[in-house]
């Protein structure tokens, strides 16, 4: 499936038509996803059957590891898609926005992993 690559949303701008995934990483993606959705299946049994906590929270941090990896995979493909189309294609205006897009993304990811950072218990030293 061929698309216009302007996530951007700008009137005007005309970025050419590219496929928006390859099939490799869309199949990469979809394949993951298909495990994720297993592992939140089974999430809910494991909540139903009244599992011990920890394993429960194991399984939660697995899922979130194995989104983050969609999310890889999905990164990786835009840079090599989309971002590379626009800076080929596009003047240094819409350059500069595919960059500043990207590295908002690049933000929310890593303020995404510090959440996760802080809310694991912190283990006390002996003073």
């Amino acid at each position: 499936m061929f698309a216009v690559c302007d996530p951007l949303g700008h009137s005007g701008t005309h970025y050419a038509a590219v496929e928006l995934m390859d099939e490799r990483a869309r199949g990469d993606a979809e394949a993951r996803l298909k495990r994720i959705a297993g592992q939140v299946a089974g999430l809910q049994r494991m909540l139903s059957d009244d599992r011990y906590c920890v394993d429960v929270l194991l399984q939660v941090a697995a899922v979130r590891a194995a989104l983050g990896e969609v999310g890889k995979v999905v990164l990786t493909n835009h840079v090599q898609t989309c971002l590379t189309d626009a800076i080929k294609n596009s003047g240094s205006k819409d350059q500069r926005a595919k960059l500043d897009e990207l590295m908002d993304v690049f933000s929310r990811y890593s303020a995404l992993g510090r959440e996760v950072r802080a809310s694991k218990p912190r283990s006390r030293r002996s003073q």
